[in-house]
């Protein structure tokens, strides 16, 4: 077996997308739904990016030829973040994953801060916490949202967001983090649905959706970051059940929005940290964390 950096081209970025697929439909019961145009457009633009950007954090795993895992690293301004990793079902608990990771992590050496999203997958959190890593369990709320509870917009004005606004989100960033996201924003308003932003004289805060999904909130308080997830909510298609992963403990805020819209909430997996607590009010997106 051989190591690799994932270049910055279509076919890798390919290679990486099928390798999670399987990987990660392998997790789950029932007939695998085959992805949209965008959803791949969007997978081979991440692994792309992160292949330009950080090169040495990037790796995959090759046997015979044929590739077997990945992993997608990151560092931003002192901190290390393990963005996605995955091994084909067939290579899995032969140490192909703890390669990857240990290639990856080297990159971050420097950082003093991590931050990973872990799957409900056992042998992640297991591998994760002997690296080290604080785990934090997390939830996730789903479902259709119910309209009626969004009669109440709030006084704060909440307004779409744009590249002008690349500095103040890395100032929030930064507040709440300890590293700003850098050139990932760039991505992320190419490929993302919206950016929604809050700045007012009691502070700033914002948040992407990308379709059902609300993903990547970032607040200098709870009453900014309930208002943004309202928002957010209430512009999810009314066709599209609502998605908000990685939610700790210390994001009741979150779950109380959720609960009164009627979202049924879930255990999903974990968030593990390295020289942090929880951001708060926060909630991480699946691969920008």
């Amino acid at each position: 077996m051989i190591l690799r950096q994932i270049r910055d081209t279509r076919a890798d970025a390919e290679t990486v997308r099928l390798i999670a697929a399987e990987a990660f439909g392998a997790l789950h019961s029932g007939p695998a739904q085959l992805p949209s145009e965008a959803e791949i457009a969007w997978h081979q633009a991440r692994t792309r990016h992160l292949a330009g950007t950080d090169p040495q954090g990037c790796w995959l795993a090759e046997q015979a030829g044929q590739a077997i895992g990945f992993a997608l690293s990151m560092r931003r301004e002192g901190m290390w973040i393990l963005a996605l990793t995955a091994v084909l079902p067939e290579f899995q608990g032969k140490g192909v994953g703890r390669l990857l990771l240990e290639r990856a992590a080297e990159y971050g050496r420097a950082c003093l801060r991590g931050l990973i999203t872990v799957s409900p997958d056992p042998a992640a959190a297991r591998r994760f916490r002997k690296a080290g890593y604080s785990l934090h369990p997390t939830m996730r709320l789903t479902g259709p949202v119910d309209r009626a509870g969004l009669l109440d917009a709030g006084s704060i004005p909440v307004h779409p967001g744009n590249a002008t606004h690349r500095e103040l989100l890395d100032s929030i960033d930064r507040q709440l983090r300890g590293a700003a996201h850098g050139p990932d924003h760039e991505l992320m308003l190419a490929h993302y649905d919206e950016l929604l932003v809050a700045d007012t004289v009691f502070g700033s805060g914002y948040c992407y959706r990308l379709g059902g999904s609300v993903t990547l909130l970032a607040a200098t308080s709870k009453r900014l970051a309930v208002r943004l997830l309202r928002e957010a909510l209430a512009r999810v298609p009314e066709d599209t059940e609502a998605d908000v992963e990685f939610l700790t403990a210390e994001q009741e805020w979150a779950v109380d929005v959720g609960l009164e819209l009627g979202l049924s909430v879930t255990s999903r997996g974990c968030l593990a940290l390295r020289g942090m607590r929880p951001p708060v009010p926060y909630l991480p997106g699946r691969c920008f964390l």
